[in-house]
């Protein structure tokens, strides 16, 4: 390769913020880093998302323990990728909880994934050699189930593809706070490499439709607020569109993939430039975008050999 992927050299370390979103309910943000989502019953305390490690995992915990001592005994996994599930032995959740389409796509490319992301951003995987291998989990389901921690009801739903085919979200009715994942960000970029633009929207307005009084997002800050969760949808839903017409143009006039990457930039690179991680997610989301535009239905699986291939076809 003629430079590295823009996450490669980022090693900087962010700074954590655990925010109440609703009672009982927190966000763990740090910076545009992947987030993760504390939900507290009245017995014990379900955790969305896992980290990449265990050691990651551990600050998760350390949060959760400066609010509660009850013990974690649900984790679920939004999606399939390896910086949202690989800490989850860290946890010892009784309940590991996805989506069945979440599932396969860990049989399908789980390990690829694993070693294409690892390869990618190796800040997000420290404290590596303690996980004990792909996560699985213990219970899935199809279009929505039911959690009760106590009195407190949680729905895990999965309403459309958006990030990935799998895309799972966390409602919590008592507080009208949504737990989103990667579906939903808030000043960092959209990673869009396993994405499908198409659906993306819709999803978006799936979630509108719930009315949500607060949002913990996959990355970014917090969202507390109607103002703050309409203006963080319309900003993803911007992000993904500017994404994907200028590739989708590129695509249709038999265009090459270098040419639908000069196209994304001169669309996103004004508007989205300063966003966290964009420099890492766009040779992806390009790729992506140019792949489904080319009418790729299924994102072709992503592996550490194919990751320099691409970036080497677009530093021509």
């Amino acid at each position: 390769m003629s430079k590295a992927f823009a996450s490669q050299g980022d090693m900087a370390e962010k700074t954590i913020s655990f925010t109440e979103v609703g009672e009982g309910l927190y966000a763990f943000t740090a910076e545009g880093d992947p987030n993760t989502g504390v939900i507290i019953g009245d017995e014990s305390v379900m955790i969305v998302e896992a980290q990449a490690t265990p050691r990651l995992a551990r600050k998760v915990i350390d949060c959760v323990r400066s609010v509660t001592d009850k013990p974690i005994s649900h984790l679920v996994l939004t999606h399939y990728h390896a910086v949202r599930v690989l800490g989850a032995s860290a946890y010892g959740a009784r309940e590991v909880i996805m989506t069945d389409e979440a599932r396969a796509m860990v049989v399908e490319r789980g390990q690829e994934d694993w070693d294409s992301e690892f390869g990618r951003f190796p800040r997000l995987f420290q404290g590596h050699e303690e996980i004990p291998g792909l996560t699985w989990p213990t219970t899935t389901f199809s279009d929505t189930m039911t959690v009760y921690l106590g009195r407190r009801r949680v729905d895990i739903m999965h309403l459309g593809r958006a990030h990935t085919a799998g895309d799972a979200v966390v409602w919590v009715p008592d507080q009208e706070v949504m737990f989103t994942g990667d579906i939903v960000e808030y000043h960092s970029a959209c990673y869009c490499g396993d994405g499908h633009f198409g659906d993306w929207e819709q999803t978006l307005a799936n979630i509108a439709s719930f009315e949500p009084r607060a949002i913990a997002p996959g990355r970014g800050d917090a969202l507390v607020g109607p103002e703050m969760v309409e203006k963080a949808l319309s900003n993803t839903a911007d992000f993904v569109r500017s994404t994907y017409r200028p590739a989708q143009k590129v695509a249709a006039r038999g265009g090459t993939l270098k040419e639908a990457w000069d196209a994304v930039r001169a669309e996103c690179d004004p508007r989205f430039k300063d966003y966290a991680i964009y420099e890492h997610c766009l040779p992806f989301n390009v790729a992506r975008a140019y792949d489904e535009a080319r009418g790729i239905d299924t994102p072709r699986i992503w592996t550490a050999e194919r990751d320099r291939q691409m970036w080497n076809d677009l530093q021509g």
